[in-house]
């Protein structure tokens, strides 16, 4: 049975195979996207560009495998992961996949009563790998959209981090883009991009 597809509420998925399939399918889609040297134009409505955003998810996939591994109350962890400047995007998106199978082994290995520190609340294993859902995708589509390319997260794996980690958002028709627009990523009609936001990691 697909870790989609598991039925009952989202913490009854499979998180860890929720993270990697996600890594699997953003970097199938980014890989070839556009030519090498379009990966510098800015990510969408980021500062970065498109290369230092693969930098960014990179670290902050690996960061949450090593809190969730550390288990520290009150600080982020001292390892910081980076991408070679100097490979080629296809190497880099590989970079993104073994990122992801860090974090899924954390998770798989996190006890139900685990832990860890996080600014945006303290969190266990289907917390963190809500939140490592939510930046390959929200990052995902800041790629996309700098390199001139429509992406919407899909609603299989937007849903359950969206429902984990934005409690207060209704999601039930459209979960895709209700996170882009929890995020600040788009905007309805009418209304402007939220201009700050936060998830809520804490366990309920």
């Amino acid at each position: 049975m697909s870790p989609l597809s598991v039925p009952g509420t989202a913490l009854a998925l499979d998180w860890a195979a929720l993270v990697t399939e996600t890594a699997e399918r953003t970097t199938a889609f980014l890989d070839g996207l556009a030519p090498a040297t379009a990966w510098s134009r800015p990510a969408g409505r980021l500062e970065w560009s498109c290369h230092a955003t693969l930098d960014h998810l990179a670290l902050g996939i690996t960061g949450y495998a090593g809190l969730l591994t550390a288990k520290p109350r009150d600080r982020y962890i001292t390892l910081f992961a980076s991408l070679d400047p100097q490979a080629p995007v296809s190497a880099r998106l590989e970079g993104i996949r073994v990122a992801a199978s860090f974090l899924a082994s954390a998770v798989r290995a996190a006890a139900p009563e685990d832990r860890a520190w996080h600014p945006w609340g303290h969190s266990d294993g289907p917390g963190f790998a809500a939140m490592g859902v939510v930046e390959a995708v929200v990052h995902t589509h800041d790629i996309a959209t700098g390199l001139g390319v429509g992406w919407t997260p899909p609603d299989e794996l937007a849903g359950p981090a969206l429902a984990r980690l934005f409690p207060g958002v209704p999601h039930e028709d459209e979960p895709g883009l209700a996170l882009l627009r929890a995020t600040g990523r788009i905007a309805r009609p009418g209304e402007r991009h939220l201009a700050e936001w936060s998830w809520d990691g804490t366990v309920r």
